[in-house]
């Protein structure tokens, strides 16, 4: 999302994070970012196939995501805790309702078109897409809305991403989105509330 500090605008140009600096090179935008490392590390085939058409599947995951999936599950965050946090007051449950409609709306897409009857997004192995899913799907997990719970086949998709992943490490990289909620309690500088409040009810809309 947005930032308004000085360092995120010498990083990127766009002034938003994740951003990445390697050396000299900056780079904005999470898919980019992962697939610059995937590439300039010489990641395992799997993570961003070789393959052109397998790799074109995972190009294909990733373009429809971020209409979709990622339209959907970082509002559920916002609503129940960002939003509240920074503006002190909670929304409608209205808003909540409709956010939520409109991710089952993609999980049913998600689960019928991409994932189907497959170990994983492309096939048999983890890729890329199975990462960029995953996290943006324990984001609504991390504020109370289980969207796996009446989902089997979400569920145990989700549990082979964790066993490739390992479990300890899994949950590392969530460990912040899972206890999202303790940042309810903290305080928050009046003049950052006065300046990101009005950013993150735009981000709604």
């Amino acid at each position: 999302g947005p930032s308004s500090s000085e360092g995120a605008g010498k990083v990127s140009l766009l002034k938003k994070v994740p951003a990445l600096k390697d050396g000299d090179f900056t780079l904005a935008e999470c898919t980019a970012i992962l697939l610059y490392l995937s590439r300039k590390y010489n990641t395992p085939d799997h993570w961003y196939p070789s393959d052109i058409q397998k790799r074109a599947r995972v190009d294909e995951y990733l373009s429809w995501h971020h209409a979709n999936i990622r339209a959907n599950a970082p509002k559920t965050m916002w609503i129940k805790v960002l939003i509240p946090l920074f503006t002190g007051q909670p929304l409608p449950s209205e808003k909540l309702q409709e956010v939520m409609e409109g991710l089952s709306t993609s999980l049913k897409q998600f689960e019928e078109r991409f994932l189907q009857d497959k170990a994983f997004i492309i096939g048999s192995e983890i890729s890329l897409a199975d990462l960029v899913a995953i996290v943006e799907l324990m984001q609504p997990v991390g504020v109370g809305c289980d969207i796996f719970e009446d989902r089997p086949r979400l569920r145990e998709w989700r549990r082979r991403v964790e066993d490739a992943v390992g479990k300890e490490l899994f949950f590392q990289a969530h460990e912040m989105i899972l206890n999202i909620k303790e940042l309810s309690n903290i305080q928050i500088d009046p003049q950052l509330k006065e300046q990101l409040a009005p950013v993150l009810m735009k981000m709604l809309k």
